[in-house]
């Protein structure tokens, strides 16, 4: 095509901006992601799901612990925290405390919520705290080298498996449900519409929720597996995620190169950390107690 036969539909206005932007510190940008890396996808599906939810943008807090992802609340332009490493969860309990009114997303890597986060998180869902957990799960350390993690399935070549994973890995949406989460969800990046809506739903339920996002990292995980690159594992994606609705958790496990179940498998209500203490503070000293709300209120 010459550019005689060239044709331009319209004209990109001066001032445009991506939809995202008014999201993001862009100060801060451009950001550490590696190409093909798939957590700006996540983010982008995360600020449709606060569009959509009409969320109080004053009363909503991003928290995240160390490593790729833990990058999120260092680029959102929400009140937001980036703590110590495993550590993004009791943050996020201590937040919700102070005041219950904020909505308090938790934003991290599989390898800090479920390495040396793990006993946090599965504590936190059995308290059902109203924590809103997003995972997104690379199978691997991404940040440090390329490590086995908790996530990392079997016959995986990582730099401290160099012939294979042979330990079996966690099953987090299984671990998930089995601690008590009342919400619990998988998609994987190439779902962007699916996981834009599982978000908005989270941002709407009461509880202890939990989403996990299978996301590429071209850089360590794909290169080292001969799995190509961020295109390639869209591709992958496409090909092998079935969506399961209601699909029991145990049956949800990953390997290396078989099915992906995707979808929402957990739904449920569950009394709160809140509805319980209230509860047996009233049981214990009747109309002496006041709600634990009108006493963080006060504070």
């Amino acid at each position: 095509m010459n550019e005689a036969t060239l044709e331009i539909p319209f004209e990109m206005p001066a001032d445009a901006q991506n939809p995202v932007e008014p999201f993001l510190r862009m100060d801060r940008m451009p950001h550490i992601w590696c190409p093909g890396c798939g957590i700006g996808t996540t983010v982008n599906c995360f600020t449709r799901a606060l569009l959509e939810s009409k969320a109080d943008l004053d009363k909503v807090a991003v928290v995240s612990g160390i490593g790729c992802t833990g990058r999120v609340a260092g680029y959102a332009r929400l009140d937001s925290f980036h703590t110590t490493h495993g550590r993004a969860i009791p943050f996020a309990t201590g937040l919700k405390l102070a005041n219950p009114e904020l909505q308090v997303v938790v934003y991290s890597g599989d390898g800090d919520l479920f390495a040396i986060g793990g006993n946090h998180f599965i504590h936190a869902a059995r308290r059902n705290m109203d924590l809103k957990v997003i995972c997104v799960n690379n199978l691997t350390y991404a940040m440090t080298g390329g490590q086995t993690g908790p996530a990392t399935p079997s016959h995986v070549i990582s730099a401290t498996s160099p012939y294979g994973v042979f330990e079996p890995s966690f099953n987090l949406v299984q671990l998930a449900e089995a601690a008590g989460a009342a919400y619990v969800a998988r998609w994987t990046t190439y779902h962007v519409k699916q996981l834009a809506r599982s978000m908005e739903e989270v941002m709407k339920k009461k509880g202890f929720c939990f989403i996990e996002v299978i996301s590429p990292c071209p850089t360590l995980y794909q290169r080292r597996n001969k799995m190509g690159d961020g295109l390639d594992t869209m591709k992958f994606y496409k090909q092998m995620s079935k969506t399961r609705n209601g699909a029991p958790t145990s049956e949800c496990a990953l390997t290396k190169a078989g099915e992906i179940v995707v979808g929402k498998f957990v739904d449920r209500d569950r009394p709160g950390y809140f509805e319980m203490m209230s509860a047996q503070m009233h049981e214990t000293l009747g109309d002496r107690y006041a709600e634990p709300e009108a006493m963080c209120s006060e504070c």
